[in-house]
Order: structure tokens, then C-alpha cells, then sequence
């Protein structure tokens, strides 16, 4: 049954996952199946993968997918929406280049009655002096005078009317650019359908699933917090972008760190044992043709010669280049180990087009699987560069038969073409080179290419003799839908928000997925569209942190805490205190029940000073110790309205000089080393301090460096 007997079902697209480069769309189609069981699913993008296209029955009918495969067909579109906006843009670049024109030609006229200037008449020598005509001079003034204000005056509506034409051109440029990839341009539409062969009857729901490229997301938030509480709101967003040639519109969304195409099949783990028995060869996926294959065919080529599609044959072909299977598909070109016959194929030698006298190339060896397909020339490999070896043929055994099993026949076959290789002629003044080696034993040995079954696809009657009836690989060439991926890819590219992160950077070495709470409409426009995709409950504690060491001034401070399950990502967030806005600040990655600090700012309402003391004596029994006593006053002062904490930084000096002791005299405390990303350098000390509204607050803290007398520290004695 042809495809155009097949009923057709719309789809509409219900739900889409997007990864971190590409997405997973899932389309749903309704309908009775029909007697035939034949059901063509039409509404797929063009930029779609064949490959990943899978189907199954929703709900408990008893209906199940037999087949399912892609098919691409052409029809008039009817409209095209991207052509008549194409053809906008380029009117009215025709309207701007003439009123541009206008409006260079009205200045040529200034600037040329600007120019007009008396000349007097050339006067002779013998002439006497000649009175000027000063009315003439005014009256050429006015005249001038009065073009030019004529003249600029047309120039305001010339260039009032070139700014108009400008705006509307970027208004239609922007609107061209901007257009979803959902319609093809050009009055010919090709549309992807999915062809499905169902077992059973009744009312069937369908749901198709597949992967598309040109697809990227990144996560923002919106945080809500009010002061004196120790919760808020954080609001998980999400910019998404795509170009997959379809419009979402009404799907439900789902957000995902994964990379979508990072293969997942488990790797297969082999023991290794020390003996003298050595494993089994483990199964290679190769099948031997089954008997009698090319008597199938039997009544196929007694109905006669089918017309030829193309042109005749090639010239300059052998005796034999018309009468073989295929000419020039040698096993070099593409007929592989596989493209053999089996026992009863009656498959004879394959004659090479082009060559000498029709030189006949050796039967291919048996085998369920061929090679990869011949090259688009067409050209096989001459028979002056096949030295008879047989590609994939594993040693034999000691018993002398073919590993894996093969019958002796097999095994003979497989030998033949050592005996019929073509000797090479020796260059003039050399010696002839050796006779080839002897072909080893042995079944084909497939490749991965070979064993990939999704890929492989059964030769029909009309392939050459040695390769119809037999699985081979197919990777077939669609240089428009090349294309259409090319453009889809080309979001990737696309310039970042402000503190974005792309999800792989950022989710390290989970994954992680997002479900949105509601449907939401992405158009296939290329740019970035906002999501909201739910709420998530944080901890939230304001703290107050400064380092007045290195600076004196005291910054706010954010401290979240994630209590949920899923990563927070790193990615902008809009801070909102007090139904405020604040500012916009960078999100770190928040692992779950992980703690991280997040910086809002300068707080203007809290002051610090520090002042050191450096005292320089000497102790021990002969003064031959130099004690360095170093004090640091540091004083806070609360000017907001409400009581805050504020975490002071200090540094102590760390050194690793047996003769160096270092004496702390502080009530500062030592924070805890951790791993993270906030981890605080060696020496680093706190002072936490709770200050109430309008209060101060007064630190005292130092620490003595005590060093022998006879030496110094680098760079001064004097550390702060």
C-alpha cells in the first residue's frame, strides 16, 4: 500500500523539554483507525532527527505500533507570510534610496546657489576705474537670501520624510528578521509526516516524540523579601530561546540540565581470568544469509528489464559492466563483506566499469550485513589496487577452521579471492614484488556501523544482485534539512543575558529538570522569551559584612539557604525588598540544603573606621628577640533604623619559620575551613557583632610578631 492510501491525522504539539541544546517535543494525534491500519501523523518541523522519532499508543486499547518511519512531502503553501515580508523590507528600501536621492539633490541646489557670487568685468589697463553697481550686489543678495530659505525649507520636509522612510524600513528590517521559522518562505511547503502501520482497532490516541535542535535556555529569578523576616519568595524563570521551525504554543514546559545528545548506553564490562582456557570469542551480530535468497527474486526478474531511469551505460565499460550486478560497486566502493551472495545466490564475478578488457573482480564475501554505501562518483576501486584481502577476517583457529564457527565452504570462499587478486607488474630494474599473503579464514567481522540496526535498511529487488535481500547501512543525504538544522543551530550563538549562566557550566556534575506550572508560548523567532516557571521556598537572613583592612565601607549581604531538593542554578536575579526593587545581582550555583552568601551593595546607613598601633621592643634574656605588638581599634556605627548584624573581617600574619611566633591578643574567633566557593583565606579572623538602631560599637584586637633580633620581616617590620 503506497503512502498517499494512508489516512491522515493532525497533531498538535502538547509538551516540549528543553535541554541544554536542542529539545524533546511530544505531538498527540486522535483519531479511528482505519481497516488498513495505515495512519500518516502530519505537523513535524523540517528540522527535526529521523532518528529519534518514536511512537506509542496512549491508554489501554490494545492497539500497538508496529512501524513507524518519516516521510517528507511537498505542496503549494498557499501563502507566504516570510516572502511578503521580505518583499516590505525591500519596498521600502527602494522608497528610503529615492527619498535619500531627493534629499542629496536639494543639497546639491544649496550648495550651488550658495555659490553664486558678483563678478566684475575684467577691466583693461587703459580703462579707467569703473563705479560698482551696489544695487546690483543687494539685488543678488536678496535673490540669493530668498532661494535659500525656499530651498532649506523644502530640504525640512525632504529629511522629515527620509527619517520617516527610515523608521518604517527598521520597523519592517526588525519585523523580517524577528519572523517565527514556523512558516517556510516560497509558495512550495514541505511538510514531515510521520507514517505509522498500527495493529488493531478503534478509537486510538497517538503520541509522538522527537528531538530537534535549536533550542537553548538559561536560568533568571526574582527574589521577594521583606525586612525582618527570615523567608522569602524566589521566583524561578527562564529565558528560552529556539529556532526549531515550529511555534510553541500552548505547551507545557519542562526545563532540563541534561545534554540531550550525550549517548547513555551502558558500557559492557568483561571479566579478565588468568588460565590457560581462553574466553569465547564473544557474538559478532553476523548472520548467514539465508538458502536459496536469489531464487526470491526468481519471478521479479522474469517479468523483463525495467526501463532505465537515468542514462545508459557508462562509457567506456567492460564486456561485462552492464550484465553484473552493479558496475563499479566493488567491495572497495562500497559492497562490503556482506555484499556477497550466499549458498545459492548465484552471485559471479563483479565487473568494474572502465577497466581493461572487463576485468572481473572476486565474489564479496557471505554475509547477513554490507558495507557502508559506494561514493556519489561512482567509481570503484581499480583492480590494480585490490590485492585480495578480505577486510574483517579474524585469524583461524588452531583446528584450522574459520573463528566464530564458519562452515569449510565459507571458508573457501572467503579464500578465493586470493587466488584470483591480479598480480602487480614490476617497475623496469626492479625486482618482482612478492605474491600476496594468503587470506586468513574466517566469517565477515561487521563494524559498528554495520551493527547499528536502527540504521540499517533492507535492499529492494531492484539493488544489485549481491545486495538485494541483505541489511545494509543507509544514512541517506537531505541537504534541505541540513540546512534547516545549520539555521536552528544558530541560537547557540546567541548573546547572553547580564550574569547568565548556560545550565552545563553551572550544574556541574548533576542534572537536574524543572516542570513549569503553567503553558507558556514560544515563538520560533530566534530571541529570548521569559518563563515563569515556579516558586521555590528559601531561607533568608540580611547580614552585614566589611573588611576595613582593605576597605572601609560596609556592604549588605544576602544569606540564602536551600532547603529543597533541586539545585538552585547560578543566573541573574532581581532582588525585591519591601515591594522595591533594589538591584539586579549574579545568583551562585545553591546545591540543595546548601548555604551561600549573595551580595546586594554598599549599605550607606552603617560606618567603619580602623586605626592600628605599632609598638617595636625587645625581650628575652639577652634582647635578641624583637617583639613587633600590633593593635587594631576598629568602630561601628548603626545609623538605620532597625537593628543589624555586621561580620568584620581581619587578617593575622601566617608564617611557616620555626623562629617566628605569632601571639594573638583578641576575643576574634577563627571561621571553619570549608571547600566552598566562600572559603576564607589562612589567617582570616571575625568579629560578629548585633548593633540596635542608632548604637555604636568599639573592636579591640591585635597581635604581637615576635622574630630574632638579628632579622626582619620582608617588606617591613610594620604589617598594617
Amino acid at each position: 500500500m503506497k503512502s498517499e492510501e494512508a489516512q491522515r491525522w493532525a497533531s498538535s504539539l502538547d509538551a516540549v523539554v528543553v535541554y541544554a541544546q536542542g529539545a524533546l517535543c511530544t505531538r498527540v494525534a486522535r483519531g479511528t483507525l482505519p481497516a488498513s491500519g495505515r495512519v500518516r501523523v502530519t505537523g513535524l518541523p523540517r528540522s527535526m532527527d529521523p532518528d529519534s522519532l518514536r511512537a506509542k499508543v496512549v491508554g489501554g486499547t490494545g492497539v500497538r505500533v508496529i512501524e513507524v518511519r518519516v516521510e517528507v512531502d511537498a505542496e503549494p503553501s498557499g501563502t507566504d507570510a516570510a516572502g511578503s515580508l521580505r518583499q516590505e523590507m525591500e519596498r521600502l528600501r527602494d522608497v528610503y534610496d529615492a527619498a535619500q536621492a531627493r534629499r542629496d539633490r536639494q543639497l546639491s541646489r544649496i550648495a550651488g546657489v550658495a555659490e553664486l557670487r558678483p563678478v566684475p568685468p575684467t577691466r583693461k589697463r587703459e580703462d579707467p576705474p569703473r563705479r560698482t553697481p551696489a544695487d546690483a550686489w543687494l539685488q543678488l543678495a536678496d535673490f540669493v537670501d530668498e532661494r535659500l530659505r525656499g530651498l532649506h525649507g523644502q530640504l525640512v520636509e525632504l529629511e522629515e520624510e527620509l527619517s520617516r522612510v527610515e523608521h518604517e524600513l527598521s520597523m519592517a528590517t526588525d519585523r523580517w528578521a524577528r519572523a517565527s521559522t514556523d512558516v517556510q518562505p516560497g509558495q512550495v511547503a514541505t511538510t514531515v509526516g510521520a507514517m505509522l502501520t498500527l495493529d488493531g482497532s478503534g478509537a486510538v490516541e497517538l503520541e509522538l516524540e522527537y528531538g530537534v535542535p535549536g533550542a537553548v535556555w538559561v536560568p533568571a529569578y526574582r527574589l521577594t523579601h521583606r525586612q525582618g523576616d527570615d523567608s522569602g519568595t524566589l521566583v524561578l524563570r527562564a529565558s528560552v530561546a529556539q529556532r526549531t521551525g515550529e511555534d510553541w504554543a500552548g505547551v507545557r514546559i519542562a526545563l532540563a540540565t541534561a545534554d540531550l545528545r550525550r549517548r547513555t548506553e551502558l558500557p559492557k564490562l568483561r571479566s579478565i581470568r588468568v588460565g590457560r582456557r581462553q574466553p569465547a570469542l564473544a557474538p559478532s551480530g553476523w548472520r548467514e544469509p539465508p538458502a536459496g535468497l536469489a531464487d526470491l527474486f526468481s519471478a521479479y526478474d522474469a517479468a523483463g528489464p525495467r526501463p532505465a531511469a537515468g542514462a545508459g551505460p557508462a562509457a567506456g565499460a567492460g564486456p561485462g559492466a552492464g550484465a553484473g550486478p552493479a558496475a563499479g560497486a566493488g567491495p572497495a566502493a562500497g559492497a562490503g563483506p556482506a555484499a556477497g551472495a550466499g549458498p545459492g545466490a548465484g552471485a559471479g564475478p563483479m565487473a568494474v566499469a572502465g577497466s581493461a578488457g572487463g576485468a572481473a573482480l572476486p565474489p564479496p564475501a557471505p554475509g547477513g550485513y554490507g558495507m557502508a554505501p559506494a561514493e556519489p562518483s561512482g567509481f570503484a576501486t581499480p583492480a590494480a589496487e585490490f590485492d585480495g584481502a578480505m577486510p574483517h577476517m579474524p585469524p583461524p583457529t588452531r583446528s584450522g577452521r574459520p573463528a566464530g564457527g564458519g562452515s569449510p565452504a565459507a571458508a573457501k570462499r572467503a579464500a578465493a579471492p586470493a587466488a584470483m587478486a591480479p598480480m602487480v607488474p614490476a617497475a623496469p630494474g626492479q625486482a618482482a614484488p612478492p605474491p600476496a599473503p594468503p587470506v586468513e579464514a574466517g566469517p565477515p567481522q561487521p563494524s559498528g556501523t554495520e551493527l547499528d540496526y536502527a540504521s540499517l535498511v533492507l535492499s529492494g529487488a531492484d539493488e544489485p544482485e549481491g545486495r538485494r535481500g541483505r541489511l545494509f547501512p543507509h544514512t541517506p543525504y537531505d541537504p534541505v534539512a541540513i540546512e534547516y538544522r545549520r539555521r536552528a543551530d544558530a541560537v547557540s550563538a546567541l548573546p547572553l543575558p547580564g550574569h547568565a549562566v548556560r545550565p552545563r557550566e553551572s550544574a556541574g556534575s548533576f542534572d537536574h529538570r524543572f516542570d513549569a506550572v503553567a503553558r507558556a508560548d514560544i515563538p520560533s523567532d530566534g530571541t529570548w522569551h521569559t518563563v515563569t516557571v515556579t516558586e521555590i521556598p528559601v531561607g533568608l537572613r540580611t547580614e552585614y559584612l566589611c573588611v576595613p583592612s582593605e576597605e572601609q565601607t560596609v556592604y549588605a549581604t544576602l544569606v540564602l539557604s536551600n532547603a529543597t531538593g533541586q539545585a538552585l542554578l547560578a543566573g541573574p536575579v532581581e532582588v525585591t525588598v519591601d515591594d522595591d526593587f533594589l538591584l539586579t545581582a549574579a545568583l551562585p550555583t545553591l546545591a540543595p540544603g546548601g548555604v551561600r552568601r549573595m551580595g546586594l551593595g554598599p549599605a550607606e546607613g552603617i560606618k567603619v573606621t580602623r586605626r592600628t598601633n605599632l609598638r617595636e621592643s625587645t625581650a628575652g634574656l639577652r634582647n635578641n628577640t624583637t617583639v613587633l605588638a600590633h593593635q587594631v581599634h576598629v568602630e561601628l556605627a548603626n545609623r538605620l533604623a532597625k537593628a543589624v548584624t555586621v561580620e568584620v573581617h581581619e587578617q593575622v600574619p601566617v608564617t611557616s619559620e620555626p623562629d617566628v611566633r605569632i601571639e594573638e591578643r583578641a576575643d576574634w574567633t577563627t571561621p571553619e575551613q570549608d571547600s566552598g566557593p566562600d572559603r576564607h583565606a589562612p589567617g582570616t579572623r571575625l568579629w560578629r557583632v548585633n548593633l540596635p538602631a542608632g548604637s555604636t560599637a568599639a573592636l579591640d584586637g591585635g597581635y604581637e610578631i615576635r622574630v630574632p633580633a638579628a632579622k626582619a620581616l620582608v617588606g617591613g617590620n610594620r604589617r598594617s
